[in-house]
């Protein structure tokens, strides 16, 4: 046996049900998400893009959880930071372009709802709305209504460590915990709530806050994409057997700022990001892909050629799409079937 195939057969992913390809796929999700929030802050700078929240940092647990989960079948409720998520579940670049871009195809909200408010009727992808955790009891609806109809599909909801200190996320854990659904709720616990650091807004751990509602709560490393996998993956198949809720609380950092209009130099050091930049989730997975043999520079390079040639593609018709029209300024609030729509 050659020591590349024996590498490959005792690695992590192969244990996890993992295939080569899986995880080479895995790695080119990440840095798609990746290269395209870094041409979305360039679109922004530029004056092309109103708005952008950046996911940098997160990309490495969102991928993780998407591959655990089953698009198409299971229900998602993501928060604006998730572009890693939504892109590996299925939405486009050119889709998020034209968000990001507020164009009238935009699919999340016809470029009428906030830049990073995703919503995808084909992907069941849920419309999120602007005041934060909202999500965690749409999510929890969703996973009763499932029970009820015995459809094998789990609810996902993503959050911050700041917005798990929300009403709505205490009450969904509590109707979750209670009546036992299917649903996981991940804290993407980047450390801080716009310019507030953790430890002054939560008191505790936000993991141990589970046995309260009655149900498991598990802390993974952020950066380490196979023990999210491993973490969503479990979690899906507890729910779909009947045990009840799990939540998740993925440790990681956010690199860039809160958002396109934050300075973040202003609650926190260039030392203190650049510490958790050389802890990136994307080079550490880069490193195991060399070790197993899968990764090599040449594959580097046809993955980013790839990957410039679709966010090219994607900005190039974005950019010249049309915006709405005035006349279907109520089109989303009232959902006109006729013309279609994001979920």
């Amino acid at each position: 046996m050659d020591e590349k195939k024996l590498k490959t057969e005792q690695a992590k992913h192969i244990q996890l049900g993992l295939s080569d390809n899986d995880v080479l796929s895995m790695y080119k999700s990440m840095l798609l998400a990746r290269k395209f929030d870094e041409r979305a802050l360039v679109l922004q700078r530029s004056g092309k893009a109103p708005f952008h929240v950046s996911g940098i940092g997160q990309e490495t647990a969102q991928v993780a959880a998407a591959y655990a989960l089953r698009p198409g079948r299971d229900l998602f409720f993501p928060y604006y930071r998730d572009y890693g998520f939504v892109l590996s579940v299925g939405m486009t670049v050119r889709e998020l372009m034209l968000s990001l871009l507020c164009k009238a195809e935009d699919p999340n909200s016809g470029g009428r709802q906030m830049v990073g408010h995703f919503g995808c009727k084909r992907l069941n992808i849920f419309t999120g709305s602007s005041p934060v955790t909202t999500q965690v009891p749409h999510a929890v609806g969703a996973a009763l209504a499932a029970k009820m109809r015995g459809e094998e599909s789990v609810a996902f909801a993503t959050f911050g460590e700041g917005s798990s200190n929300q009403g709505d996320f205490h009450e969904g854990c509590n109707f979750a915990g209670v009546f036992k659904l299917p649903v996981i709720l991940m804290c993407e616990n980047n450390r801080y709530a716009i310019s507030v650091p953790e430890h002054m807004q939560v008191a505790g751990r936000i993991v141990d806050r589970a046995v309260g509602y009655g149900f498991p709560g598990v802390r993974v490393d952020g950066n380490d994409v196979l023990e999210v996998y491993a973490a969503v993956k479990e979690a899906r198949q507890r729910a779909l057997a009947g045990e009840g809720p799990t939540l998740i609380e993925a440790m990681m950092y956010r690199l860039a700022p809160h958002s396109a209009a934050d300075n973040d130099l202003l609650y926190r050091t260039k030392e203190e990001v650049e510490e958790h930049r050389r802890k990136d989730g994307i080079p550490r997975f880069k490193q195991y892909l060399v070790e197993c043999g899968l990764l090599d520079d040449a594959r580097e390079e046809a993955f980013l050629a790839d990957i410039a040639a679709a966010i090219q593609e994607a900005t190039d018709y974005a950019d010249k799409a049309p915006y709405p029209a005035p006349e279907d300024t109520m089109l989303y609030v009232y959902g006109d079937e006729r013309k279609g729509g994001g979920a």
